[in-house]
């Protein structure tokens, strides 16, 4: 009996010794807070800083992952999107150059002509390779001269082959304009001013036109526009001696002696020689004098250089006929075509 008090006893106080066993570790982790309290409270930050750099840490932990997650996400867009864009560049560069190379083709092609053996094959008169040869035998002349293996054709230009006049048939026209002052009588002008094209009528925009002869900036009246190649080589050529009558505005009175110098012909003073011409003197209003004059020679600003040369001022000039066509009431700036009958005695005069 008395052993099995003992035995109880030593139970009861084993227990004791567990059951604070057990309790230390929780009383060292109550004094483990306590002193980890009074550390924070004797900090100016009452201890938060820790707090807030440990939720910051697992925050930028967390966000480190979803970022690097999301910087790939977004690289791999970028990486798409750039490629993209870049075969857009290049699609769009590719199209460029050949919107680029076509402009600038067709810019040479009308600036350039059109070589001589595509010329003549555009006639359907052979084909190229027959074109070579006829030019290499001899048998093609280009304005008159004999012509030679990459000629060009250009604008204006006559083309013979054994004689005979050969063009790219696309609807041969012949157009009368009234040319205004302040119009440049070419097909183009670097300086932008208007030139003889401007007025063309957007029925004949698609035919190649070009002034058959010239009127100087400051003059008006008659000038024709054509694609008949042979036609404008005829009419200008000074072999031809086309006919031309021009209205001159002089200021004041010309004299007797003035005008027997017009008309018999004159030494100008760059050295041109004129050939005699018909000059007819009639008064006008102000004082001034109205002069007619026919020229059968075609000198650059040639009345204007007779005009200078004999003391007379120059207020209008006016071309009113041509190889027998005449301005008649076209206005200024107004285009109408020419009649077959009109064309056939061009051809003919």
């Amino acid at each position: 009996m008395a052993g099995a008090d003992k035995s109880s006893a030593r139970d009861r106080t084993g227990g004791r010794a567990a059951a604070e066993g057990r309790r230390e570790p929780r009383e060292r982790r109550t004094d483990d807070r306590a002193r980890g309290e009074s550390r924070r409270e004797s900090r100016p930050d009452g201890g938060r800083g820790d707090r807030s750099r440990d939720a910051g840490m697992r925050r930028d932990r967390s966000g480190e992952r979803a970022g690097n997650g999301g910087a790939a996400a977004r690289s791999d867009r970028f990486v798409r999107g750039d490629s993209f864009r870049k075969k857009s560049s290049a699609g769009s560069a590719h199209a460029g150059r050949g919107s680029a190379a076509s402009g600038t083709a067709a810019e040479s092609a009308a600036e350039d002509g059109v070589r001589l053996n595509k010329y003549i094959a555009s006639t359907g008169r052979c084909s190229r390779r027959a074109a070579d040869e006829l030019i290499e035998a001899g048998r093609v002349r280009l304005n008159g001269r004999p012509a030679k293996a990459g000629d060009r054709v250009l604008p204006g230009d006559a083309v013979t082959v054994d004689g005979r006049a050969v063009q790219i048939e696309e609807g041969q026209v012949c157009l009368m304009l009234h040319k205004p002052v302040q119009v440049v009588s070419t097909a183009s002008d670097p300086q932008g001013r208007r030139t003889v094209l401007d007025f063309v009528p957007e029925a004949y925009r698609h035919l190649r036109l070009y002034p058959v002869g010239r009127l100087d900036y400051f003059s008006e009246g008659l000038i024709l526009l054509t694609n008949d190649g042979a036609l404008a080589q005829r009419l200008t050529h000074p072999s031809h001696r086309q006919t031309k009558v021009y209205q001159v505005l002089v200021r004041g009175q010309v004299t007797a002696a003035v005008l027997r110098t017009l008309r018999g012909g004159m030494t100008l003073a760059e050295g041109d020689r004129t050939a005699p011409c018909e000059v007819m003197a009639a008064g006008a209003p102000n004082g001034e004098t109205l002069l007619t004059i026919t020229l059968h020679q075609g000198l650059n600003r040639q009345i204007r250089r007779m005009c200078r040369d004999t003391g007379l001022t120059v207020l209008r000039l006016k071309r009113v006929a041509e190889g027998g066509l005449g301005l008649g009431s076209l206005a200024p700036g107004q285009v109408r075509e020419l009649a077959p009958e009109e064309v056939r005695a061009l051809r003919e005069d």
